[in-house]
């Protein structure tokens, strides 16, 4: 005859095995001591051997009932474990999160942010997208993301939206890179050099272009490339200036393999925020990914 467990049963197993006494069990489980000798006898009989020896005055478990309430004890801990699981998510209300960033912030932010919301909330898998801002937004639009961490776009209003951090492009050159001494000449040579951007059709791109129509002028084709770590290598060699933000290449500025210079004129100056839908409020999950970012980045370079 196949045996259904009953938990009632295994749990009063249990903790007539830990109290070594009914009274105590029964007090424990909070019903009479009839009802867990019953639901103990029950079990005997289903499984046609005895589990407790109920000889002297303290109640024993025997062999076949010590490989029975290890078992048990391992279902109920489970049991439990469960438990606490749909409670956690019946409180927080969701099981992941959706965010979109920039790929610089995919490599310089956003691991540190992970590493800390896993802490908080290890059973939410949070689920990384990356893009342009624009292209992101239009998927926070379409409820494909939860968040999206990105650039402030200069027309976007500021329903929906948390300013997180303000920085300046700089030009980043090679340490043997003329400006690296003659940065009075920068103004009178700005034509001559080869500039390498980051990814055309950005937000970025599109500050620097106004950038260029209002200071710079005439200007050599720049050169653009999806990879920020490829615009330093390039810089190191010597092979153009990069216009970046002096963050993205905190290390190699101090180690001395490239060299930061403030770029002349008005400054080319972004805003880094957080988005969320204006359909609801942020949840706590994601309110808690909010506060990590803003922690991440007031300990940005500057």
């Amino acid at each position: 005859m196949e045996w259904v467990p009953d938990l009632r049963q295994l749990r009063a197993l249990v903790a007539v095995a830990e109290e070594g006494s009914f009274t105590l069990a029964a007090k424990r489980l909070s019903v009479t001591q009839s009802a867990v000798s019953h639901s103990l006898r029950t079990l005997e009989e289903q499984l046609g051997c005895r589990l407790l020896d109920r000889s002297s005055k303290r109640v024993d478990v025997t062999a076949e009932g010590e490989i029975l309430l290890r078992r048990s004890k391992r279902v109920l801990q489970e049991l439990e474990q469960a438990t606490r699981d749909l409670d956690g998510l019946r409180r927080w209300g969701q099981t992941k999160i959706r965010v979109g960033a920039p790929h610089s912030l995919c490599h310089f932010v956003i691991p540190s942010v992970l590493r800390e919301f896993r802490d908080c909330f290890p059973r939410c898998e949070p689920n990384i997208e990356a893009a342009d801002t624009a292209v992101l937004l239009e998927r926070l639009a379409a409820g494909e993301l939860d968040l999206v961490v990105g650039l402030k776009p200069t027309e976007h209003d500021s329903e929906g939206y948390r300013v997180m951090f303000r920085d300046n492009l700089s030009f980043l050159i090679s340490p043997f890179h003329p400006w690296a001494t003659e940065q009075e000449e920068i103004i009178h040579t700005l034509s001559k050099q080869q500039f390498i951007i980051y990814a055309k059709a950005t937000e970025t791109h599109r500050l620097i272009q106004t950038w260029v129509s209002k200071v710079a002028g005439e200007m050599n084709k720049p050169l653009f490339l999806g990879d920020m770590q490829a615009i330093k290598e390039m810089a190191k060699l010597g092979t153009g200036v990069g216009i970046v933000a002096s963050w993205v290449a905190a290390k190699e500025i101090t180690e001395g393999s490239l060299k930061a210079i403030e770029i002349p004129g008005p400054k080319i100056e972004r805003e880094w925020g957080v988005f969320h839908t204006l359909d609801r409020e942020p949840s706590l999950i994601e309110e808690t990914f909010i506060g990590l970012c803003e922690m991440a980045f007031r300990n940005m370079p500057r």
